[in-house]
């Protein structure tokens, strides 16, 4: 190990990697900051034709980077909405209010990095067991402090999703 690291290489080969899935994508959990010495935390997601990634929310503490492996995701950031179509990239900066889903239409694989680290995965893991409905959303909502996940109102992301129907 490096003197100027505080964590051991890590090598996640696909068909070992942990996944956890709701009913329209799988994530694949590649690295969470417990193993990175707190660097960083990287889940690849597939999601299926138009499917929802996830709600209006912003993080304190870590920028959230997006690179689409496969197909587009619709983004909104801040007020704003983009469609990330295959190789395009994507850091998220702190306190910046942002949602995500597949293009309506499209499939999307994307490679999701937070920098520091931050706990996700039991995080990713309490998302599928509520999609399931396996747990209570409330759940999600109790642990917004502990996994750095904040809820907002989006009136440009509720229309978006609206127009998908």
């Amino acid at each position: 190990m490096n003197k100027q690291t505080s964590f051991a290489p890590i090598l996640t080969r696909a068909a070992e990697a942990e996944t956890a899935s709701d009913p329209s994508s799988v994530m694949t959990l590649l690295a969470d900051s417990d193993t990175t010495g707190g660097q960083l935390t990287s889940y690849r997601s597939s999601f299926a034709k138009g499917a929802i990634g996830a709600p209006a929310h912003f993080h304190t503490r870590a920028s959230e980077m997006f690179f689409v492996i496969d197909g587009s995701l619709q983004v909104l950031l801040g007020e704003e909405l983009t469609v990330l179509n295959k190789g395009d990239f994507l850091l998220v900066p702190p306190h910046t209010p942002h949602a995500f889903a597949a293009a309506p239409g499209a499939e999307a694989d994307v490679l999701f990095v937070f920098t520091p680290g931050m706990a996700r995965f039991d995080y990713l893991r309490l998302l599928g067991r509520v999609m399931r409905g396996e747990a209570s959303p409330q759940e999600i909502k109790d642990s917004s402090e502990q996994y750095d996940n904040h809820y907002v109102d989006s009136p440009v992301w509720q229309k978006a999703l609206a127009e998908r129907a």
